[in-house]
């Protein structure tokens, strides 16, 4: 069976060491037909030198400035050399296994309505432990969560499943789909926009697919701050705001944002005793 292209783009920003241990593990991947393309953020730690050094085969595509996650993805998406029949959004704190490629590529061959594909996902730092093992959205009570996580991995996480929305730290969707829905909206930055996608898909009669025989690893707070980052804190509760503006039904808005208020100040309260505690 001949491989169709797939192309995997990883958004860098200031991150050298992680964007070479992620490249690293993509150069050992087994799909064959792909094509790396690293998408260097307005970065000033010689991160897009340091990959043109290791890895001469993979397409460097550089941003003057930090483009937030969504413009930056869409930019690196526009601007490469060549479009493929796939493409994965692979975020540069992460590393693969091998064949995390196939299962994902499968399931959007057998299944023409399932329009994203998402990885089984572990924390790096604890590699049994699950960060994503599907995704929750229910923006009428405010809520948008990983299933799993934090939990010990389990059988039954290795389920094939249908869910609310694909983690923008890994996922994969046809070449074609991902223009015809608009690519990422650029009104968010960081957080948010991955979950606007999959409601776009979703809205548009799409499937969300859970594959959790694809597995790659996730550096958890690498990207934005760190652990206990109120920038992060807050970034997540004004995306999940602009989520429910333009996805909920307006008579349900008093109720809903009352809960995301009252969800703010929970975690509020909580990371501040976090930071003060140093809590793990």
């Amino acid at each position: 069976m001949i491989e169709k292209s797939v192309n995997i783009i990883v958004l860098n920003w200031n991150q050298k060491k992680l964007s070479l241990d992620c490249l690293k593990s993509l150069e050992r991947a087994t799909y064959q037909n792909k094509h790396i393309v690293f998408v260097d953020n307005g970065s000033d730690d010689g991160s897009a030198n340091a990959v043109q050094n290791y890895y001469p085969n993979v397409e460097i595509i550089r941003s003057e400035k930090n483009l937030g996650y969504a413009k930056g993805n869409n930019f690196g998406f526009k601007s490469t050399i060549q479009q493929a029949v796939y493409t994965i959004f692979l975020n540069n704190d992460t590393f693969v296994d091998p064949s995390f490629i196939e299962p994902l590529i499968n399931q959007l061959e057998e299944e023409p309505n399932t329009i994203q594909v998402v990885p089984k996902i572990y924390f790096a730092d604890n590699k049994d432990s699950i960060w994503y093992a599907g995704g929750n959205a229910n923006l009428a009570f405010a809520q948008i969560n990983h299933r799993g996580i934090r939990s010990k991995d389990h059988e039954k996480y290795n389920l094939i499943k249908e869910v609310d929305y694909a983690t923008g730290c890994c996922f994969c969707m046809r070449t074609s789909d991902f223009i015809s829905l608009g690519m990422f909206d650029e009104n968010f930055q960081m957080y948010g926009e991955d979950v606007d996608l999959s409601l776009k898909a979703r809205n548009s009669g799409g499937i969300i697919t859970y594959v959790p025989k694809s597995q790659i690893w996730h550096h958890v707070s690498s990207s934005i701050g760190g652990k206990y980052s109120f920038s992060k804190w807050k970034r997540k509760f004004r995306s999940i705001y602009k989520l429910i503006l333009k996805y909920s039904n307006p008579l349900f808005f008093p109720f809903t944002f009352l809960l995301l208020f009252l969800n703010a100040v929970s975690n509020f309260i909580i990371l501040s005793l976090l930071r003060i505690f140093r809590i793990k």
